[in-house]
């Protein structure tokens, strides 16, 4: 039975901030840049993230490439409909952050935003998607070129290495089969597992260090709860979808009902037919808006309330103060109590 293996979202979140861990990091980056990245530091950019859930998502590092080249990379995974807007604004925002005042648009850094995603984003095929800015020409058709001027200003050859980039790795859209070393690190994200014969850069190490038997005992007894908080999240999901669904089916047929009804009473005064197939429309009409209704706000009610519960778990061991951490999810201090006492 293979050894079990931290996720990498809980890697990220509590071990790969850490300079003994840069070597896993590094090996990940290298494979999909298709480059050799050293991380020079972790930056320290907390307070441009708007909510605890984003700061615990998203780490942001500071590396040097095989020419010396100076790179801001952000890492980031999360679960988000408007996910593609979220990271042209994170990617901008990381982009003006450090560029110093008074300094000159000439001392832009380059940005390069790396997405892990667990969820379905978008139409395609392929599992990893790498997207660039180009200038194409609208009646020739050709790609606008850098002078040798503006090469030796900018210190690049296309004026897309300009912009930022920006990879998106769909985890549960790889098929399992390792093609090629960034293959292989896509199967260890997917299924928390290495094999003994994977020889992409960083994966033995990871393999070593995210051990889940080589925890510290309440950094194990954490991970386990928040792999628990992840099942029940997504059956809270299911159970509140099915909810909505059959209350939804209930309020239909009593709909139906009363169309019916309503059509008697009508056919008797302006003849039964139509009478009753205006009952029908009408009962089908209220029946449909009250379910909908009714479905939506309790399935909102009941998801809000169960990631607000998930997002507190996860930050009890980070959180001390019951007040603050109470304020920061929208829950009572009672029931933030009531969460640290189940937990121990």
């Amino acid at each position: 039975m293979p050894r079990r293996l931290i996720s990498f979202d809980w890697a990220l979140k509590r071990l790969l901030r850490s300079n003994a861990h840069f070597g896993i990091l590094e090996g990940f980056l290298s494979e999909l840049l298709r480059d050799d990245i050293q991380i020079l530091e972790i930056l320290d950019s907390e307070s441009g993230r708007n909510t605890p859930f984003e700061k615990l998502n998203r780490v942001d590092l500071r590396v040097r490439n095989h020419k010396g080249e100076i790179i801001l990379i952000e890492v980031q995974y999360q679960n988000q409909f408007d996910y593609l807007q979220r990271i042209l604004h994170s990617s901008a925002r990381t982009l003006v952050d450090h560029l110093p005042k008074g300094a000159g648009y000439q001392n832009i850094v380059k940005v390069i935003s790396v997405n892990i995603l667990y969820f379905d984003l978008g139409q395609g095929e392929d599992y990893v998607y790498h997207g660039t800015t180009r200038f194409v020409g609208l009646h020739r058709q050709d790609e606008l070129k850098l002078s040798d001027k503006q090469r030796d200003l900018y210190q690049c050859e296309h004026a897309y290495q300009i912009y930022p980039e920006y990879y998106l790795i769909k985890v549960n859209q790889f098929d399992d089969i390792a093609r090629d070393p960034l293959d292989q690190w896509i199967y260890f994200l997917k299924n928390e597992d290495i094999h003994s014969d994977f020889t992409a850069r960083g994966l033995q190490q990871a393999k070593q260090e995210l051990d889940v038997l080589k925890l510290p005992d309440n950094e194990r007894r954490a991970y386990e709860r928040y792999q628990d908080d992840l099942h029940q999240e997504a059956s809270l999901a299911h159970t509140a979808y099915i909810l909505m669904l059959e209350e939804r089916k209930l309020l239909r047929e009593e709909g139906r009902e009363e169309g019916l009804e309503a059509g008697r009473e009508e056919g008797r005064e302006e003849g039964r037919q139509v009478g009753l197939e205006e009952g029908r429309a009408e009962g089908r009409r209220i029946g449909l808006e009250a379910g909908r209704e009714e479905g939506r706000q309790m399935g909102l009610e009941e998801g809000r309330q169960a990631e607000r519960e998930r997002i507190a778990r996860s930050l009890l061991d980070v959180i001390s103060d019951d007040a603050v951490l109470a304020e920061m999810t929208g829950l009572s201090v009672n029931q933030i109590q009531r969460l640290r006492s189940k937990l121990n």
